[in-house]
């Protein structure tokens, strides 16, 4: 980080101060030289050329227009390939969010995001509370409504295993009809929604616990995934935890993936949470789960994004309120966060879990205040995903009749000569030709 670098970041953390030589005169020299060592880190990602480098070699191909020699180009993305989601709450479809507070949150849904998941819509505890009741009311709302809008989805899950979200009716259960009942589960909701869930999480958080394994036996994970499968043949099914990211449970994740996998188990991705961090979170540690995991091979997506996370103030009492600085700090570790995602290969989507104060679990995590005022966190992610990764281009053919240009990979109009065609350009394609 040079020192032209560092002086906006100081401008940018203590604008409310005139001079460094102040802001050291107002705290402690302990103090003082946190926040210089803390800058010096926040910095890195950011200002980290190799990252955006490698932004621009595994997410963008190449757009070349064939028209006649002089033609004017317009080329314009639509959408991104990326999946940059979020989640949807049951309140949306269920009548306890009010009509003006729905009709704002699709709308900014739509402005922000590509892709969801179902908070709590699918989670077995949730639409099966009393035996032989499942409600699939929610579920059928929120699918309607995302395609609808071309909105690909997550299925947040079909099994958890964490003894205090199995229902009490389950845990009656002798083992022979426990079994039978995790079958009718799986077979039921597969069958229910073949081929209109993108994915889902097959059995939520297993290196926390897994309580029907305990009951059943270890082979009870392929025997969900088969019962899957018979529902939908095509079903993608997907790993998902906690604490990963931050390193701290790594290596009992890929112990327990490999296991699956030699045990014959259709792992199709890897789905690991961000909530574990605090008001910051370790670049290093994120970087090194990331490189680590690609090595089994698997695609990776964030399935839940929180900044500030579990570890911060804000989770333990949710009705704290940032000042403006501890905003700026949200925004910039944000940024720095999908960056450094966004420059992974093995990365294929972060989804965040809530972006409005009135449906998120740790609400200043939010890009929205209750009132819908964008907090600088959602000017940042804007700028970021739909400027600065987002591709607008305009020229005229040249001599032999081409126009080409870098994009990121995602669906475009292309427009030569007031005449307008959609096309899709995909990573493994690397390049789509247009021609007019």
């Amino acid at each position: 980080m040079n020192s032209r670098e560092l002086l906006v970041f100081f401008v940018f953390k203590f604008n409310q101060l005139k001079t460094i030589r102040k802001m050291k005169k107002s705290i402690s020299k302990a103090a003082f030289i946190f926040l210089i060592q803390f800058g010096l880190m926040a910095g890195i990602s950011a200002q980290n050329p190799a990252l955006n480098q490698s932004i621009a070699k595994i997410r963008k191909g190449e757009i070349t227009v064939k028209a006649k020699s002089g033609s004017t180009v317009k080329v314009e993305q639509l959408k991104h390939a990326f999946w940059f989601g979020c989640a949807i709450p049951n309140s949306l479809f269920d009548g306890s969010m009010s009509e003006g507070n729905r009709q704002i949150f699709k709308e900014k849904f739509l402005e922000n995001f590509n892709s969801a998941v179902t908070e709590n819509a699918v989670k077995w505890g949730t639409m099966e509370r009393k035996k032989g009741e499942p409600d699939f009311t929610v579920i059928d709302s929120i699918l309607n409504w995302t395609e609808e809008n071309d909105i690909p989805i997550r299925g947040h899950n079909i099994f958890w295993g964490i003894t205090k979200f199995v229902q009490p009716w389950v845990k009656e259960l002798p083992d022979n009809e426990l079994q039978l009942t995790l079958k009718n589960r799986a077979e039921t909701l597969t069958a229910r929604y073949r081929g209109r869930f993108a994915e889902y999480d097959l059995n939520n958080e297993m290196i926390h616990g897994n309580y029907y394994e305990d009951r059943l036996g270890p082979g009870i994970t392929k025997s969900m995934a088969e019962w899957c499968m018979t529902g939908d043949p095509e079903i993608k099914l997907y790993v998902n935890d906690y604490d990963i990211l931050t390193g701290k449970m790594l290596p009992e994740y890929m112990k327990h993936i490999r296991l699956l996998l030699k045990q014959g188990v259709p792992v199709a991705g890897i789905g690991v949470q961000g909530h574990l961090h605090a008001e910051t979170f370790d670049r290093a540690a994120l970087k090194n789960a990331l490189d680590s995991l690609a090595q089994l091979g698997l695609p990776i997506r964030i399935t839940e994004f929180n900044i500030p996370g579990q570890r911060s103030k804000y989770y333990t009492d949710r009705k704290l309120a940032m000042t403006q600085e501890e905003e700026e700090l949200k925004a910039k570790e944000l940024v720095d966060y999908y960056r450094i995602c966004f420059a992974h290969p093995a990365v294929e989507g972060i989804i965040m879990w809530g972006f409005w104060e009135g449906a998120n679990w740790i609400p200043v995590s939010s890009l929205y205040k209750r009132d819908w005022s964008p907090t600088p966190a959602a000017t940042a992610y804007k700028n970021l995903v739909y400027n600065e990764w987002w591709t607008k281009s305009n020229g005229k053919t040249d001599a032999k009749g081409e126009y080409s240009t870098p994009a990121f990979f995602g669906k475009y109009a292309i427009t030569v000569d007031g005449k307008t065609k959609t096309v899709g350009l995909t990573k493994a394609a690397g390049k789509v030709e247009v021609q007019f």
